[in-house]
């Protein structure tokens, strides 16, 4: 939790609400995730690297055999470059309970194949079917993920296709909020032809996508962990649409306080 709470303010508090054996399910699935997505933006890891090391993520995620000493054999090479959150990629793996490790492991592995194309391919976006495609690739599957999740978790049903927009809405909302830093990096997500009024209006179609996968949920942990980063990323894309760009952490504390009640 730790380590959760300095990679993600925005997941660090649902999160944080969740039951036992849930909690470390998703905080497992969160931090693999943010581990492999902290190789794939790397300023100083060329993309031959960064391809080797999501590939070899993959394999190992894939078979689960031997893991601790096939990460570390994999990763101990760049320890010096790689953040800590990427280096303890197995200590975040080990955490999921082992009912569901088989759940997480294959989208960590799915997650990591998707990357290293990226990479391999430059980033390349042109059309809204490459945005989408990126998306999906980055948060759209961790929506599916979590449905996953709450599923065997309780039994709680959902909308697979709804949770896909879920996480690609707010991918949206962080490609609306970096786009300075992502150009500056070289990468620009913006199919062609779109400036910022075409981005905002493709978040808010998937964010009301998003309002519709939570209202069709059962009152449990899975709404109450949902509302939290729904509500979080209405409110960017409002500031944003206002000339802002981060929310402060009081306006922060005031949206999950309003949500959670």
């Amino acid at each position: 939790m730790i380590m959760l709470k300095k990679t993600s303010r925005t997941f660090y508090i649902p999160i944080s609400y969740l039951e036992l054996g849930l909690k470390e399910a998703v905080t497992s699935a969160y931090l693999c995730m943010r581990a492999i997505d902290e190789i794939e933006d790397h300023k100083e890891l060329t993309d031959e690297v960064k391809v080797k090391l999501l590939l070899g993520i993959h394999d190992i995620f894939k078979s689960e055999d031997t893991m601790v000493t096939r990460t570390q054999h994999l990763l101990s090479p760049y320890q010096e470059i790689l953040p800590a959150v990427t280096m303890q990629i197995d200590d975040w793996a080990l955490l999921c309970p082992s009912s569901c490790a088989p759940i997480v492991y294959r989208y960590i592995a799915k997650m990591s194949l998707h990357m290293a194309q990226w990479v391999q391919s430059g980033w390349n976006i042109h059309t809204e079917e490459d945005l989408d495609r990126y998306t999906y690739s980055v948060a759209g599957m961790v929506g599916e993920l979590l449905s996953e999740l709450w599923l065997w978790h309780d039994g709680t049903q959902s909308d697979s296709t709804k949770a896909i927009a879920f996480g690609r809405g707010l991918q949206a909302v962080n490609i609306l909020r970096n786009r300075e830093e992502d150009l500056h990096r070289g990468v620009d997500f913006y199919p062609d032809g779109w400036g910022f009024k075409e981005m905002q209006q493709y978040t808010r179609r998937n964010l009301q996508i998003a309002d519709s996968y939570i209202a069709d949920l059962k009152d449990g942990p899975a709404l109450k962990f949902c509302k939290i980063p729904l509500s979080l990323a209405h409110a960017t894309v409002n500031l944003i649409s206002a000339g802002g760009s981060k929310l402060t952490r009081d306006a922060v504390l005031k949206i999950v306080n309003r949500v959670t009640g």
